[in-house]
């Protein structure tokens, strides 16, 4: 596995301070908005509802930019068990797989950015054999997200934008050598959301 510090987080800290407009036509959006991918640039662009619209799977003749998905998903038939998440060996309590290609990367939210971990291609590809969620996760827009402990760990498939938040907590709420009492409870907050908003997997999801 190679590891590097990753940009990610950096994107959604330039993008906090824009005032609340669609980043593609200039109209304003509301407080929850959608958002759209632009892959290119690997940022998380505001969107109006008409834009997001336009870039969905479906509409979209442009493939640079995509519509960030709105599910979240879990697959209760087929629990990811603690020796599969350690498998994956990011050093980490919770972390987030995306894919973009044949890449599939694993990133660590940390206090000064997400450390990013190349995945071997076999790994990845004999995990998802056994769990349909890994595999269902769309590229570039998706994610699966993870939460590890010594007797359970959750997983759950998630707009990226979820993914952006997560990295945002740990990165804004981080103290001491371990995070502070106060950064976990943010990410637990987000993951308790995460479950909240989770419906089964079925067959029309893969």
């Amino acid at each position: 596995m190679s590891v590097h510090s990753g940009s990610f987080p950096a994107v959604r800290e330039r993008r906090a301070v824009r005032p609340e407009r669609c980043e593609l036509c200039g109209t304003p959006v509301a407080g929850r908005h959608g958002h759209v991918v632009d892959t290119g640039r690997r940022g998380l662009l505001c969107s109006c509802r008409a834009c997001f619209l336009l870039f969905t799977r479906c509409a979209s003749g442009d493939p640079r930019y995509r519509a960030v998905p709105e599910r979240y998903l879990w697959d209760p038939g087929h629990p990811v068990a603690c020796l599969d998440w350690r498998r994956l060996d990011v050093p980490a309590g919770f972390a987030f797989v995306l894919r973009r290609g044949t890449r599939v990367t694993a990133f660590q939210p940390g206090p000064a950015g997400a450390t990013e971990t190349v995945l071997p291609l076999g790994l990845w590809a004999d995990l998802t054999a056994g769990h349909p969620l890994l595999a269902a996760a769309e590229p570039e827009v998706e994610a699966i997200v993870f939460r590890g402990t010594e007797r359970i760990t959750e997983c759950f498939l998630v707009p990226i934008d979820a993914c952006y938040r997560l990295v945002g907590a740990v990165r804004r709420f981080w103290t001491g050598r371990d995070g502070g009492p106060e950064m976990r409870a943010r990410v637990g907050e987000l993951f308790a959301e995460i479950a909240w908003r989770a419906r089964p997997l079925c067959g029309g999801d893969d």
